[in-house]
This record gives C-alpha cells, sequence and structure tokens, in this order.
C-alpha cells in the first residue's frame, strides 16, 4: 500500500491536467511507502502516449532527496485518453520495480488514481490509501 498526504494527491492530479494532452510525470518521496514529497517533472517527451524524465532533473531531485532522509516511494505520470493502468511501454521502462507506479486517468471526467508495482512476472495492483 501506497500512502499519499491528500495536498500531493490532488498537485499530481492538477499537474496532469495542467499538462493535458501531453502526458504528465513526476517522482514521489517519503520513507516506508509514506510521500511526504512530489517532484513535479517536464515531460522531456512532450508526448500525448509516452513519458520522459531529463536526466539532469532527475539528478537534482535525488540529491535533494538524499538531503531530507526521503527514497524513492513511486513514480508517477498521467494516461490523458486510456484508463489507469501500465502500458506495454510502462512495463518495459519500468526500471525501478521496488517504488510504486501510479498512473493518473483523464479518460473519465472525473480522474481515476490507480497504483503498481511492474515486476517482470506480472504487474502487481496496490492500493492506494489518502491520509
Amino acid at each position: 500500500m501506497i500512502k499519499i498526504p491528500k495536498p500531493i494527491y490532488i498537485a499530481m492530479i492538477e499537474h496532469a491536467r495542467k499538462e493535458s494532452p501531453l502526458e504528465c510525470c513526476g517522482i514521489l518521496g517519503g520513507r516506508d511507502g509514506t510521500v511526504e514529497k512530489g517532484f513535479e517533472f517536464s515531460n522531456t517527451e512532450k508526448s500525448p502516449i509516452r513519458y520522459s524524465m531529463s536526466p539532469q532533473e532527475q539528478l537534482k531531485v535525488f540529491e535533494e532527496m538524499e538531503k531530507e532522509s526521503l527514497e524513492m516511494v513511486g513514480i508517477y505520470h498521467s494516461h490523458t485518453h486510456t484508463i489507469p493502468f501500465p502500458s506495454e511501454t510502462d512495463v518495459r521502462l519500468a526500471f525501478y520495480p521496488e517504488v510504486f507506479s501510479v498512473i493518473i486517468s483523464l479518460k473519465e471526467e472525473t480522474p481515476v488514481v490507480k497504483a503498481f508495482r511492474i515486476r517482470e512476472d506480472a504487474i502487481y495492483p496496490e492500493e492506494i490509501e489518502m491520509i
């Protein structure tokens, strides 16, 4: 289970809406499955169906998380026109099987947010608790 504070949960949805029709992306930092800080990234792909994060931006965020003794708890991104389930590309590019993959779907009027762990053998749905 991933625990996300309500202001960070809302900020992820707002980020997805702001970037639409392009996918948004970001990193969730925290401890023991509880998110403490969200980091918005620019989608360097500038695509409605893919996302990519700049290595320089990632390095800055990793350094900031290290200073604050945070770990990467999750990576989030949006699906602007599809359901909140990992795509083939999401699975192929899931380089951190230990972190949560959080997907915000804007397909319906009310955004739907789901979390998964993407492993080599399968995609595992995970609970999200808003705190």
